[in-house]
């Protein structure tokens, strides 16, 4: 059976494979604790599930538009507007079937064969695999735990070429829960400035889950606006990763662009979940700051629990519900039995022997650290890395 050897340029999201290789073990009946976890563990709002439920009733069933709705794409401006202060009109607007499409239809608008794309480490697992589809050349920029993994503008002015046409990051980012200041968008603006043939696409999917103050987004800079694209959804502020809905903000020729390719991959998300989606980005965000609260809560318990790990260095995430400690000083030692030679080893070391699910950091560019998730109950939290805590301590 000969496939596409397109299917060789990407990798499979190392976040999905250690979900997947968590309920093969939960199924042989293994108690396996899921720190995983790339979604609130909260359920839809009460007020969204009865919007999605009388959109059901008066049978929103149909053909949507592939850019949405217009009074969605109505109510993605006044969101913006609202929480962002970002004045867009509804043709700066396109809804997809979540926000990795958004991304796709961005990447695939703007990059072509041999482009260069920049993305700072670390990064959500699926950006440089985008970039690889479309056959662009992936450009990381390491940054430092001591920097709160955060690109400099000094850094980002030494990875732009003549070849690079995309910058990518997300603030707040999974999987570092670094937040970007004013001040410091403000900076990497000016070098920007300098760049006129760089897009940039700003991930702002976790805005609401910030522990520092008022999330800010680099399409405040006005002069900047034409070729910034915001990407967010409605998962993890809305607790709705199951309804699949992600948009964009942008130049309305790259929403056009979008536009023609989504046309030909889904044509328009999901019909019920627009209509939802009306209310969950218009009405009130009660239940959000609710889950932000408890968000806090974990964070601080999880942090706390980390430092009695001896050897683990963290730097306190401003956002997004995941630690990303640096775990170098396990690579080297053993139980005994399991040599730990890398993150990799030690993410599945703890799966297979403490029963917990981690994600390696080799997976977003940061090959020294993993992934620990908090959105999971603190009853959860505080077994897992009991668990945690005691298989690191067996390995010298």
């Amino acid at each position: 059976m000969r496939l596409s050897s397109r299917l060789d340029l990407f990798n499979e999201p190392e976040t999905l494979k250690m979900a997947k290789l968590g309920r093969e073990l939960r199924a042989q009946g293994v108690d396996v604790i899921d720190l995983s976890l790339g979604e609130p563990d909260f359920d839809t709002p009460n007020h969204i599930k009865e919007s999605l439920k009388k959109a059901v009733d008066e049978n929103w069933s149909h053909y949507t538009p592939v850019a949405g709705y217009p009074e969605l794409r109505e109510a993605v401006c006044v969101k913006l507007k609202r929480d962002n202060n970002l004045e867009y009109r509804p043709e700066n607007i396109l809804v997809s079937t979540g926000a990795k499409q958004s991304l796709a239809n961005v990447v695939m608008a703007i990059v072509d064969k041999g482009d260069e794309v920049i993305i700072p480490t670390p990064y959500w697992v699926t950006y440089s695999e985008i970039v690889k589809l479309c056959e662009g050349h992936v450009v990381l920029v390491r940054t430092s735990v001591e920097n709160k993994y955060k690109i400099t503008p000094e850094e980002l002015e030494a990875a732009i070429t003549p070849k690079t046409s995309l910058f990518m990051f997300s603030s707040p980012c999974n999987p570092s829960g670094s937040v970007y200041t004013r001040e410091e968008l403000a900076s990497l603006a000016e070098v920007f400035r300098r760049h006129p043939q760089v897009f940039i696409i700003s991930d702002e999917i976790y805005e609401y889950i910030n522990f520092v103050g008022q999330h800010e987004s680099l399409a405040q800079f006005h002069d900047l606006k034409d070729r910034i694209i915001i990407l967010n959804g409605l998962s993890k502020g809305y607790a709705m990763t199951g309804y699949r809905l992600g948009y964009i903000a942008a130049d309305p020729a790259v929403v056009k662009a979008c536009e023609k390719l989504q046309g030909q991959f889904t044509s328009g998300a999901n019909a019920v979940t627009q209509r939802g989606a009306i209310t969950a980005l218009t009405g009130e965000l009660e239940p959000t700051f609710k889950m932000n609260t408890e968000f806090t809560r974990r964070r601080a318990r999880m942090l706390e629990l980390l430092a009695a790990i001896p050897g683990v260095k963290v730097a306190e995430p401003d956002g997004a519900f995941y630690v990303f400690p640096v775990v170098t000083s396990y690579f080297g030692t053993s139980d005994g039995t399991h040599a730990i030679h890398d993150a990799d080893d030690l993410c599945m070391y703890l799966l297979n022997y403490a029963h917990v699910s981690t994600v390696t950091g080799r997976a977003f560019g940061e090959p020294d650290s993993i992934r620990i998730s908090f959105a999971n109950s603190m009853e959860k939290i505080e077994a897992a890395m009991a668990r945690i805590s005691a298989a690191m301590a067996r390995l010298t």
